[in-house]
C-alpha cells in the first residue's frame, strides 16, 4: 500500500481530506475527522534509522491510533513499530512499502477513526 491509496480511501470513507501543517515536511499530511478535528492518521516520510532500522534511506509510513491492549501484538507483526513522534502507549507506525498486508493497514485505519471519533451523546 501507498500514500496514494490510503488518502483515498480516507476521502472516500470518511471524506477526511489531507491537510499538509508543516511547511518543512511539504510531504507529510494529517488525516482528521471532519467534526471534531482530532487526528487518526499521520503519513510521513521519515529516515528508516528514526523507527530502528539500521539505514539512513528514506520511507513512508502512517501512524495510526491503537487500543492500547493490542499494541504489542501488533509491533510483532514485520513493518509495524512503536509510534514514530507520537505516543507509543496509543500510536504505531507502520511501514507503506508493501510489508505490511493492505486489509491489516485498512482495519487499523479504521480501528483509529473509531478511536479519535467523538463521543456520542
Amino acid at each position: 500500500m501507498d500514500r496514494k491509496t490510503i488518502l483515498k480511501y480516507a476521502q472516500k470513507k470518511y471524506k477526511a481530506a489531507p491537510e499538509y501543517l508543516w511547511e518543512r515536511y511539504p510531504e507529510d499530511a494529517v488525516l482528521r475527522h471532519c467534526d471534531n478535528k482530532k487526528w487518526f492518521a499521520v503519513i510521513m516520510n521519515i529516515q528508516k534509522c528514526k523507527i530502528g532500522i539500521d539505514s539512513d534511506d528514506n520511507i513512508d509510513i502512517v501512524n495510526v491510533k491503537c487500543d492500547p491492549m493490542t499494541i504489542g501484538s501488533l509491533r510483532m507483526i514485520n513493518g509495524i513499530f512503536p509510534g514514530y513522534h507520537m505516543n507509543k502507549g496509543n500510536w504505531i507506525s507502520v511501514l507503506l512499502d508493501g510489508s505490511v498486508d493492505d486489509n491489516l493497514i485498512y482495519t487499523l485505519l479504521d480501528g483509529s477513526y473509531q478511536l479519535t471519533a467523538g463521543k456520542k451523546k
